[in-house]
């Protein structure tokens, strides 16, 4: 090895030297030319990037390329594709292609020297990111935004975190079956039909057995059905059962709740907690807002407040959130909280941006924020459950119920997520066709259409429908649900 002619890259020149070791790329695609098995197994390790001289990034892109096409990497068969190369030109020609193998020391060491190189490339990209971070922080010329720098840098230390994980991200078929049976064990544990996170709702577990982790979930609806109700109900049974299965000495791996992090972007934090403490307390959401309530009834408001002091329920309630920044927000709280948050709910998806300007097409930027989600779902291991609207669409039809094609504005919507809701109440249809309320006088027909109207409102009424309008784990369909508008709650129906 001692007598290769290294290349001195001009990042050399530079007066604090990077983290580097090219004896170490200079042995490894030696090795590699050498014995193309070693080629097989190494090229999906590393990227050209990682490589500190730009030369020897290049040599390993065309290793890699010939034995994607089956064919054989020698200095010979490289030769070719280096004739016009200036960087191995200044090394003496593709000659020194045949210089690499002229050792075969590498043969020995050459799966820890891929680590090797990958681990240096990572702290490059630390010295990167940290040199990125000095200098926007000191430049003051443009708007000021600490914060959204820090997320920025967070951002940006997380992809070199989750560079390279082709190789972790491959499990064997004995992993992958170890983590079916375990799945399927807590199913039957929970008492069946329930292997992801509980919805608080049987009627709801029993159609989709529950949230599973890594799903994007898409709860559509229009103004009026819910659907914030209906996510916050989701939310907070998930966050009791957690807190119920801590103190019953549950194992956390066993629990079917979950620790939530519930991003509002609609609604303020204070909001959101008067509909769970109405909700809980029992007392009309409006009352608690106006303050109409009674002595006794701010006693029953207390004692819930009191009780859910310690709910694992954490809200973030900015608005105009990035994609980047929400990820960036929900591994900050998985951080915090030990990597247990177990359910990402944000209200809604429209309300955020993909953070790369006002330029880009609308339809383009909800692509691009519902690709995000389902990265998010999978990046974190978690169930996200995303609020979306629906296009005007449905009010044109007779029969309001959604379909897939309401979604608004973006059909990978639909793509990206492994479970599509619709809730619909037909009650809030319904009460808006009521006819003109009969008078003394009136003729026969008012009296029936009204009265014809009134039977259809009590049949309908506090009735709500849950639409699983796409499931990748099961059957569509639907689940009748009760709706009290006063407390904003929904339960299960018993007379369906």
């Amino acid at each position: 090895m001692a007598t290769l002619a290294f290349p001195t890259p001009a990042a050399a020149a530079e007066p604090m030297h990077l983290p580097r070791n090219v004896e170490a790329e200079a042995a490894m695609l030696g090795a590699m030319m050498i014995d193309n098995r070693l080629a097989d197994d190494l090229v999906d390790r590393l990227e050209p990037a990682h490589f500190y001289e730009p030369v020897h990034g290049r040599i390993f892109a065309a290793i890699k390329t010939l034995r994607s096409n089956d064919m054989l990497a020698t200095p010979v068969t490289l030769r070719p594709m280096f004739e016009a190369d200036e960087g191995m030109k200044e090394l003496g020609g593709p000659a020194y292609l045949a210089q690499l193998t002229g050792s075969g020391a590498g043969l020995i060491g050459a799966r820890q020297f891929a680590t090797q190189i990958y681990d240096l490339a990572m702290l490059r990209a630390l010295v990167s990111v940290g040199r990125t971070l000095v200098e926007r922080a000191m430049d003051t010329s443009e708007e000021v935004n600490p914060r959204a720098q820090i997320e920025a840098a967070e951002e940006e230390l997380y992809k070199v975190a989750g560079d390279g994980g082709v190789e972790n991200s491959i499990k064997s078929f004995a992993q992958a079956t170890t983590m079916a049976v375990k799945m399927a064990e807590r199913a039957l544990n929970s008492g069946g039909n329930l292997s992801g996170v509980t919805t608080g709702l049987d009627s709801v577990n029993a159609k989709i057995g529950g949230m599973h982790h890594s799903d994007l979930m898409i709860l559509a609806g229009r103004p009026g059905m819910g659907k914030t109700s209906l996510a916050t109900n989701i939310a907070f049974n998930a966050a009791r059962r957690w807190m119920r299965d801590m103190a019953n000495g549950i194992p956390p791996s066993e629990s079917v709740g979950a620790k939530v992090a519930f991003f509002s972007l609609e609604m303020s934090a204070d909001q959101l907690a008067t509909r769970i403490l109405a909700e809980q307390s029992g007392i009309s959401s409006e009352n608690l807002r106006m303050g109409k309530i009674s002595k006794a009834e701010f006693g029953q408001l207390a004692a819930a407040a009191a009780e859910l002091e310690n709910l694992p329920f954490f809200i973030d309630d900015t608005g105009g959130l990035s994609i980047s920044a929400l990820h960036t927000r929900v591994r900050r709280l998985q951080r915090r909280h030990n990597n247990q948050i177990g359910l990402v709910v944000v209200d809604y998806l429209q309300l955020l941006t993909s953070g790369k300007g006002s330029n880009e097409n609308r339809v383009q930027e909800i692509s691009e924020i519902s690709r995000g989600l389902k990265t998010l779902a999978k990046d974190m291991n978690v169930p996200v459950l995303a609020l979306s609207q629906l296009s005007r669409a449905v009010e044109s039809r007779e029969d309001k119920r959604p379909m897939l094609s309401d979604l608004r504005e973006s059909g990978s919507i639909e793509q990206d997520a492994d479970m599509v809701w619709f809730v619909f109440r037909e009650d809030y249809y319904t009460a808006q066709r009521e006819p003109k309320r009969p008078m003394e006088g009136d003729d026969t027909k008012i009296f029936e259409d009204h009265a014809k109207w009134a039977a259809d409102m009590e049949r309908v009424y506090g009735l709500a429908e849950l639409i699983v309008a796409k499931q990748r784990h099961g059957a569509t369909g639907k689940v009748v649900l009760k709706f009290d508008p006063t407390i904003t709650r929904f339960s299960d129906y018993a007379g369906y």
